[in-house]
């Protein structure tokens, strides 16, 4: 069900009229690991992408999703509107994705 939860960074969904039920949100925090961190140490010697690491912010972000849409789904939401990431360092070796937004329900 959660899956189904229309995720959207606009204001507005065209065409249809909703309520605001309230704040939604969802949160991952990762570590990196010693062989990530070995190959990034070196990586930043030459320069270019750290695979490694977008690959852990990718599936940072799709599990923030994830989690943003089972809290939606949890307050009876069928969207959430004005979606937006944020992210940041935790003591040095962690990094946290939120996702946040209005969860809304359809009104016909």
């Amino acid at each position: 069900m959660a899956e189904q939860i229309l995720v959207t960074t606009t204001e507005n969904i065209p065409g249809r009229k909703y309520e605001i039920i309230g704040e939604v949100f969802g949160v991952t925090t990762q570590s990196k690991n010693a062989i990530r961190d070995f190959g990034a140490g070196l990586k930043s010697i030459v320069g270019g992408e750290i695979k490694a690491y977008t690959s852990m912010l990718t599936e940072s972000r799709d599990q923030s999703i994830a989690r943003l849409r089972q809290n939606a789904t949890e307050m009876g939401a069928d969207a959430v509107v004005m979606m937006r990431f944020d992210s940041g360092s935790i003591a040095g070796d962690m990094q946290s994705v939120v996702a946040y937004g209005t969860a809304v329900k359809f009104i016909d």
